[in-house]
């Protein structure tokens, strides 16, 4: 019961995060640029760590069949890959769109549910292999949210939804992740190898968003000042999950 009670309040503490777009009404452009580049390179650390100090040393499958393992990987950042490759796709080829509210609204509201849906499985299935591995994905999320929440709120305002229309979509959104954790439960009940491949298909998903969408994103700034502010973040993040590693090993 211990397990199940903190996987919940994990995905609850995480789907709430996405009404950190109230900030967004509060502070300047400038601060908030500043914040969100501050938290996407917390966001690289926290994640790369996440990965490589956590889900692939506690997977079993690497212990058993490391070749699957890799697979698996592979698989994840691979699915990723054609996830934002069909959301680009759709996009391009313009969704129809309701009551003047641009198309880019609706696929972003659609790519965010998927991906807090995949948060609440991965979130479920580490905390069914350990809690200590559910603790610390539930922590990388958090850093990963937090940047992309206020940049989702900044697009459906861009789209033409109301301030106040913009954080409940946000927040429908989220709940999606309380989808993903039941369903966690519910192949756990049925099949451990499944929750046990969640782990390293979540590696991979992992490395493709800080690899492949973050980092790209913290190039653009070529100032050294700025970027050395950028390797502190990182190191800070990876910091911070090392203190769970070490802490518990």
């Amino acid at each position: 019961m211990e397990i199940y009670l903190l996987s919940f309040l994990s995905v609850v503490v995480v789907s709430l995060i996405s009404l950190i777009g109230i900030l967004i009404l509060i502070i300047s452009d400038r601060l908030l640029s500043k914040v969100i580049f501050s938290l996407m390179s917390l966001s690289v650390g926290a994640l790369f760590a996440g990965v490589f100090l956590y889900l692939i040393p506690e997977s079993e499958i690497f212990k058993t069949e490391p070749e699957v393992g890799a697979l698996l990987i592979l698989a994840g950042i691979l699915f990723f890959f054609c996830l934002e490759k069909f959301l680009h796709w759709k996009h391009s080829h313009h969704l129809p769109s309701e009551k003047g509210i641009k198309p880019l609204g609706f696929i972003n509201l659609i790519a965010d549910g998927f991906h807090n849906f995949i948060d609440g499985l991965i979130i479920g299935a580490a905390f069914l292999i350990d809690v200590n591995v559910g603790l610390v994905a539930t922590v990388a999320i958090i850093f990963h949210e937090i940047p992309q929440e206020l940049g989702d709120f900044g697009v459906l305002i861009y789209s033409g939804f109301s301030k106040f229309k913009a954080l409940a979509f946000n927040l429908l959104s989220a709940s999606l992740a309380l989808v993903g954790l039941v369903l966690a439960w519910f192949i756990a009940l049925y099949s451990s190898w499944l929750i046990e491949a969640i782990l390293p298909l979540a590696a991979g998903g992992f490395i493709y968003l800080a690899g492949c969408d973050l980092m790209p994103e913290l190039h653009k700034v070529a100032d050294w000042k700025k970027s050395l502010w950028q390797l502190i973040m990182i190191l800070l993040g990876i910091g911070i999950i090392s203190i769970f590693f070490f802490f518990n090993h």
